[in-house]
C-alpha cells in the first residue's frame, strides 16, 4: 500500500509539469513548421532576412545570454560559494554584457557588417582585414568551440529533467536532444527569434514568479522575506567559520576574491566576442531602435541573472538531510550542479515546478539554437559556400546549413553524455577561445583605422592558443572541480591579452588598402542601403 501511495504522488507531482512541457513541444514545433514555409533561403534561414525589431532582438539577446549553465551550473556554484555576493554577477551581465554591448557594438556593427555584405563573423573579418585564412580558422573555431557550450546547456537542463522528472540522465537528454534538433532544423532563425520571444517572455515572469515563491516557502521557517536572507548569510558566514556542517569531507572554504571577479568580468564581457549574440546586431531592422533595444535587453537580462543568482544563494538554506542528496557519487562533496534542482524539486508545488521548468527549458533551448544556428553557419557558408562549394544552388546550402545544424546538435549530445558535471568548466573553455581570438580583431575591426590584416590574425591566433594551452596544460586529467575553479580565470586572461597583441603588431606591420578601409568606414554606402531597405 505504501508502494502505491508513493508512485500516486510521483504521478501527481508529476502531472503538471509533463503536461506544461508537451505543451510547450508542441508549440514550438508548430511555429518551426510556420518558419519553414518563410524560410526559401540561407539568408532568412540564419539571419532572419535581417528585418527584426528591437523587441524582438533583445529577447532573443538575453534569451541566449542566459540558459541553464546559468540557473543550474553557475547560479547554484557561486550562490554555494559566495553566497549574495554572486549577485554582481547577474548586475554586471545586465549592465555591462547587455546594455553597454548593444549601445558600444549595436550600431556599429550593424552598419559595418552591411556595407561589407557580411553575414558571419568569419565573413567579417575575411572582408575587413581581406584575409581568408581569418574566415577559416574563424569557421573552424566556431564550430569546435560553441560544441562544449552546447553541451554544457544539455547538461545542465539534463540535471533539472532527471530531478523534476525522476527519470536517467541519457533519457531526460535524448529527449531535449532530439525536440530542439527538429524545431531548429525546420524553422531556422525566423522560428527561432519569434520561439525566443515566447521563451524570453516565460523567463521574465516566471523569475518574478520564482523569486516570489521559493521567498515565500523559506519565510514560513524565517519568519519574514528579510529573515530569509538574513538566516542564509548566518549559515554561510557559520559554514566559514566552521561551526555549521557543509556535508563535505573538507572544511568549507571562502572563495578567494581575484577568482571570484574573474567570473563576473567572464560572463560579462564574453557577450561582445560571442559570434551567436554580435549575430543579434546584423539582424535588427532599423537602427534607431538600438537604445530601446538596450534597455530591454539591460532591464530583461538584470532580472534574470539577479533571480538566478539570488536563489542559488538561497542553497545554503537547504537542512542537512537534503544537502545530503546532493552529494558526488564518492561522497566526499557537494555536486553544486544539483543545489538548484533539488531545492526547486523539494520546496516547491507541482503546478510551480512547471512554470519553473519551462523558465529554464526556455531559456536553454533560445541559447541552443543560438549556438547551433551560428555553429552550422560557420561550416556551411563560410567554408562549403565559401570555398568547397562557392557555385551551388541556394537550395542546395539552404539544406546543407540544415544538415550542419543536425550534425552538430548530435556532437553536443555526445559531449554531454560523457562529461555532464563540467557545466562551468566547458563554458568557460568555449568562452575563452572564442572571445579570445575574436573579441580583440572584432572591436578593433569596428572602431579603429589602424589595425593591421597581420595584426588581426596574430590577435586571434593567440587567443585561441593561450586559452588552450593554459586550459589543458593545467585541467587535463584534473578532476570538474579543479577545473570549474580555475577556468573562469583562463577565460578572462585570453580574453585580454590579445587587446594588447593586436596593437603591438599592427604598430610593425603593413597597413591595409584605403580601398578597403574606406569600404568599412564609409558612411554612403551604408546610408544608400539603409534607405532602400526602410522603404
Amino acid at each position: 500500500m505504501d508502494a502505491i501511495l508513493f508512485a500516486a504522488e510521483g504521478a501527481q507531482r508529476n502531472l503538471f509539469p509533463l503536461i506544461a512541457t508537451g505543451l510547450f513541444f508542441i508549440i514550438l514545433l508548430a511555429i518551426a513548421a510556420w518558419g519553414m514555409k518563410k524560410t526559401s533561403n540561407t539568408n532568412d534561414f540564419f539571419l532572419g532576412g535581417r528585418t527584426l525589431g528591437p523587441w524582438i532582438l533583445a529577447l532573443s539577446y538575453g534569451a541566449a545570454y542566459f540558459s541553464a549553465v546559468v540557473f543550474i551550473g553557475f547560479a547554484g556554484t557561486y550562490g554555494w560559494l559566495v553566497s549574495f555576493k554572486s549577485l554582481w554577477v547577474g548586475l554586471m551581465n545586465g549592465l555591462v554584457g547587455s546594455f553597454a554591448a548593444w549601445l558600444v557594438l549595436g550600431r556599429a556593427t550593424r552598419k559595418m557588417t552591411r556595407r561589407l555584405n557580411a553575414s558571419t563573423t568569419p565573413e567579417f573579418f575575411a572582408q575587413r582585414y581581406g584575409s581568408d585564412f581569418m574566415k577559416i580558422l574563424g569557421a573552424i573555431v566556431i564550430f569546435l568551440f560553441l560544441l562544449p557550450y552546447s553541451a554544457s546547456v544539455f547538461a545542465g537542463l539534463t540535471y533539472l529533467f532527471k530531478e523534476v522528472f525522476d527519470i536517467s540522465m541519457t533519457t531526460a537528454l535524448t529527449l531535449i536532444t532530439v525536440t530542439t534538433g527538429v524545431y531548429l532544423v525546420i524553422g531556422g532563425y525566423k522560428a527561432a527569434a519569434r520561439i525566443d520571444f515566447i521563451q524570453g517572455t516565460i523567463m521574465f515572469f516566471g523569475s518574478l514568479c520564482m523569486v516570489w515563491f521559493v521567498l515565500s516557502y523559506f519565510s514560513k521557517d524565517c519568519g519574514s522575506v528579510s529573515g530569509v536572507f538574513e538566516r542564509a548569510l548566518d549559515n554561510y558566514q557559520a559554514r566559514l567559520d566552521g561551526t555549521l556542517s557543509a556535508v563535505q569531507s573538507e572544511p568549507f572554504k571562502p572563495m578567494p576574491g581575484w577568482l571570484f571577479w574573474s567570473v563576473v568580468f567572464m560572463t560579462s564581457i564574453a557577450p561582445w566576442g560571442l559570434p551567436q549574440m554580435v549575430h543579434k546586431f546584423y539582424a535588427i531592422k532599423d537602427e534607431k531602435q538600438i537604445f530601446k533595444g538596450a534597455v530591454v535587453c539591460c532591464v530583461f537580462a538584470s532580472l534574470i541573472g539577479l533571480a538566478a543568482y539570488g536563489i542559488g544563494s538561497l542553497s545554503h538554506l537547504l537542512p542537512a538531510e537534503v544537502l545530503e542528496t546532493t552529494l558526488t557519487p564518492d561522497g566526499s562533496s557537494i555536486d553544486v550542479n544539483k543545489l538548484v534542482p533539488t531545492m526547486l524539486v523539494k520546496s516547491l508545488p507541482s503546478w510551480f515546478l512547471a512554470i519553473v521548468l519551462l523558465l529554464v527549458l526556455s531559456a536553454s533551448m533560445s541559447t541552443l539554437c543560438s549556438l547551433a544556428l551560428t555553429s552550422s553557419a560557420a561550416l556551411s557558408l563560410d567554408l562549403v559556400k565559401g570555398y568547397v562549394a562557392p557555385k551551388a544552388s541556394e537550395k542546395a546550402h539552404l539544406a546543407i546549413l540544415r544538415v550542419c545544424c543536425g550534425v552538430f546538435i548530435l556532437c553536443s549530445y555526445l559531449i554531454a553524455l560523457f562529461s555532464p558535471s563540467w557545466i562551468v568548466a566547458l563554458t568557460a573553455l568555449s568562452w575563452g577561445a572564442i572571445c579570445g581570438g575574436f573579441l580583440a580583431p572584432y572591436v578593433y575591426g569596428l572602431f579603429w583605422r589602424g589595425v593591421t590584416k597581420s595584426g588581426a590574425v596574430w590577435g586571434m591566433i593567440s587567443g585561441v592558443a593561450i586559452s588552450n594551452a593554459i586550459y589543458w596544460t593545467l585541467f587535463f586529467g584534473q578532476s570538474p572541480a579543479i577545473a570549474k575553479k580555475f577556468s573562469p580565470v583562463t577565460a578572462s586572461v585570453s580574453m585580454l591579452l590579445p587587446f594588447l597583441v593586436v596593437p603591438l603588431v599592427s604598430a610593425v606591420t603593413k597597413k591595409l588598402e584605403p580601398e578597403r578601409i574606406k569600404r568599412a568606414f564609409e558612411d554612403a554606402p551604408a546610408s544608400v542601403e539603409e534607405g532602400a531597405s526602410e522603404k
